[in-house]
């Protein structure tokens, strides 16, 4: 038992050292890439991959792309969210990020 103490806590250090992401990474969306009430569920599988969540709000169909990126010093995020209307088009969408990229891009 103290054995598998030891190993679950090695591996938590290498695993804190090493780094930790979570989801997938996907690109930034720009203005051109969704449209409300035009870009369908297919453009969006093509274009971001499957969706790491999916959920409903307020009624909509929601899903959601989410990618976590840490390291020892640092954290970034991206995040996309997208509402559907009743036929599987897109109805409002929202992006946020901190990576430097994104940070430049979208002020």
């Amino acid at each position: 038992m103290r054995r598998a103490g030891l190993f679950i806590g090695c591996f938590l250090l290498l695993a804190a050292c090493a780094g930790l992401t979570i989801g997938r990474e996907f690109p930034a969306p720009t203005r051109e890439t969704i449209r409300n009430g035009a870009t369908t569920k297919a453009d969006l599988v093509r274009l971001f991959g499957e969706p790491t969540q999916v959920g409903i709000d307020d009624g909509d169909t929601t899903w959601t792309w989410l990618y976590v990126a840490r390291s020892t010093d640092k954290e970034l995020t991206k995040q996309l969210t997208v509402r559907f209307r009743n036929d599987g088009v897109v109805k409002s969408h929202s992006y946020s990020s901190n990576f430097p990229e994104d940070m430049r891009t979208l002020r």
